[in-house]
């Protein structure tokens, strides 16, 4: 018994096996030289099925929600209401994304008209009523002490 529960610990510390707790524990990145920890809450989920989805662009618009725009990206299994996740990275302006891909195909669904069918939210809980919100309003800033944002998820129609 006390040899399984040591050759247990042993994978779990060389990343063989993995659990639940420790992946929503561990942040995207490394901490040190400079970097501090942005830690997002996702706020709102309907159900803990799928996972979320969350992604952290630079501070340029031409890239905000553009193909290869992102900067980093950590996908955890959704729980509900909340879903914790978080990076490390320089002090400096950013934008965030997030997606609960509720049926876990890594797709952002939407109906033949491009109406989400699953939910999602931006920092600063970015106004979305026509289109995708103006970048301006998804900047938030992240000081040499870190932060905790917290990101209302928004759901316009039930997946079916």
């Amino acid at each position: 018994m006390k040899a399984r529960t040591l050759l247990l610990s042993a994978a779990l510390a060389a990343g063989l096996i993995t659990s639940s707790t420790a992946r929503a524990e561990d942040c995207e990145g490394q901490p040190g030289a400079g970097a501090v920890k942005l830690s997002v809450e996702s706020a709102g989920l309907r159900a803990a099925r799928g996972e979320v989805a969350v992604t952290v662009y630079p501070n340029n618009p031409r890239r905000f929600l553009a193909p290869h725009g992102k900067l980093a990206r950590v996908r955890v299994a959704a729980t509900a209401p909340v879903t914790h996740t978080c990076f490390w990275l320089p002090p400096g302006i950013y934008a965030v994304a997030v997606y609960h891909d509720q049926n876990g195909n890594h797709d952002f669904d939407r109906d033949l008209l491009g109406v989400p069918l699953e939910g999602f939210g931006f920092s600063n809980d970015a106004p979305t009523r026509f289109g995708l919100p103006p970048f301006e309003a998804v900047r938030f800033k992240l000081p040499a002490g870190g932060r905790t944002i917290r990101v209302q998820m928004r759901y316009q129609r039930a997946l079916g």
